[in-house]
C-alpha cells in the first residue's frame, strides 16, 4: 500500500464506484473458496474451513506484509497448525507441524501445475490476438522452466527422503540428542505424509484442476474490472493478460508483494492490447486494493485468534501444574 500510494488505490476504487469494487471483492472471495476446494481435494482428511482459512492467511501474509511468497508459506504453515475453534481434521485432532508443512508444499505444487496449464492457455490466446507479440517466446520459455521446476519439486517430495534425512542429520549432529531425535522424527513423519499424498494421483489431479479453475476465475475478475474501467477487453484477452502477468510475477517470486513487477507487467501488456496506461495501472491498483481489503481483516482476525489460543494454553498449563505437597517442616509447624 505504501509503495503504490493510498491515494492512487483510492482513486482507482472511486473510478469504478463502491458498487463495482464490492462486486470485484465478492468475486475474489468466490475464487478463494475455489482455492480452498483445491487444497481440500488433495487433503480431504483435513477440514475444508481449516484449509480455506489457512490459505487466506498465507495469501494475506504474502501480499499485505513485507514477505516474499516463501515468507507467506511459513505463515501459512503456522495457520494450518492452529486450531482456533475449527475442526482441523475429520477426527478432530490437531494438525501437527510435519503434516502442515507437507500440506502447504503439496498445495503450492498443485497450484503451480494449474498455473502452467493456465500460462500455456494464455500464450495461445496471446498468439491468436497478436502473432508477433514479443511476450510469446519469453513466456513460453518461462512456462518450460516452470514445468521443469515443478517436475523436479515433485520428484524431490516423492523420492528425497534419504537426502532430507542425511542433510538433517548433518545439521543436527552436534545439538542435544533429544532435539536431534525430535527433528529426525519430524522429518521422517513429513516424508511419510508427502509419500502418502503423492500416492493419491486422482486427488492431486483434482487439486490441480481446481487450481486451474481458480486461475481462470482470476482472469474473469480482470475482465470484470476492465469492464468497470471502460476498457474493451474480451475474456480471451483477459486470460492472455492475466496468464502472462502471473508468469512474469512467478519469475520475481522473491520480491515482496511483487512490488513493481505486477505494475510493469500490466502496463506492458495493456499497451499490447490497446489499453490506456491509466487503465492498465488502474487494473493493477484495484488488484492490490482487493488484496488489501480482504487480507488486512484476515491477518487481524488470525492474530486475535492466536492471542486467544496462547492465553488459553497458558491457563491450561497453570491449571495442570501440580500443587506442591506440604513438607515435614510445614507439618511440624501445623
Amino acid at each position: 500500500m505504501a509503495w503504490s500510494g493510498f491515494d492512487s488505490v483510492l482513486h482507482a476504487v472511486l473510478r469504478i464506484g463502491m458498487g463495482g469494487f464490492v462486486a470485484v471483492v465478492c468475486c475474489q472471495l468466490v475464487v478463494n473458496g475455489v482455492l480452498g476446494l483445491a487444497w481440500h481435494a488433495a487433503f480431504p482428511e483435513i477440514g475444508y474451513l481449516k484449509l480455506l482459512g489457512a490459505r487466506m492467511v498465507r495469501d494475506a501474509a504474502a501480499t499485505c506484509l513485507p514477505f516474499s511468497q516463501v515468507g507467506g508459506m511459513v505463515v501459512g504453515i503456522r495457520a494450518t497448525c492452529s486450531g482456533h475453534g475449527l475442526h482441523p481434521t475429520r477426527s478432530g485432532r490437531q494438525v501437527e507441524l510435519p503434516e502442515a508443512t507437507c500440506a502447504n508444499l503439496v498445495d503450492i505444487t498443485t497450484e503451480v501445475m494449474g498455473q502452467v496449464a493456465f500460462v500455456l492457455l494464455a500464450v495461445a490466446c496471446l498468439v491468436v490476438h497478436q502473432r508477433s507479440s514479443p511476450f510469446v517466446l519469453p513466456v513460453v520459455i518461462g512456462a518450460a522452466f516452470l514445468m521443469v521446476g515443478v517436475s523436479g519439486f515433485i520428484w524431490t517430495q516423492r523420492h528425497g527422503g534419504n537426502i532430507f534425512r542425511r542433510f538433517g542429520g548433518a545439521i543436527t549432529r552436534n545439538i542435544a540428542s533429544q532435539w536431534h531425535d525430535n527433528l529426525q522424527a519430524g522429518a521422517d513423519h513429513m516424508q511419510e505424509r508427502l509419500e502418502a499424498a503423492w500416492n493419491r494421483p486422482w486427488h492431486i489431479a483434482r487439486s490441480a484442476a481446481y487450481h486451474l479453475v481458480g486461475w481462470l476465475g482470476s482472469a474473469g475478475i480482470l475482465w470484470l474490472t476492465a469492464h468497470f474501467l471502460g476498457a474493451s477487453l474480451t475474456f480471451a484477452d483477459a486470460v492472455a493478460v492475466e496468464g502472462v502477468t502471473c508468469a512474469i510475477m512467478s519469475m520475481g517470486f522473491l520480491v515482496p508483494g511483487s512490488l513493481g513487477v505486477q505494475e510493469g507487467a500490466y502496463m506492458a501488456l495493456g499497451h499490447a492490447f490497446g489499453i490506456e496506461p491509466s487503465v492498465a495501472l488502474g487494473l493493477s491498483l484495484l488488484r492490490r486494493g482487493r488484496e488489501i481489503i480482504i487480507g488486512i481483516p484476515v491477518l487481524l482476525a488470525w492474530q486475535i485468534m492466536e492471542m486467544r489460543s496462547l492465553r488459553t494454553a497458558g491457563r491450561t498449563e497453570k491449571a495442570a501444574a501440580p500443587v506442591a505437597s506440604p513438607t515435614m517442616e510445614d507439618k511440624s509447624i501445623g
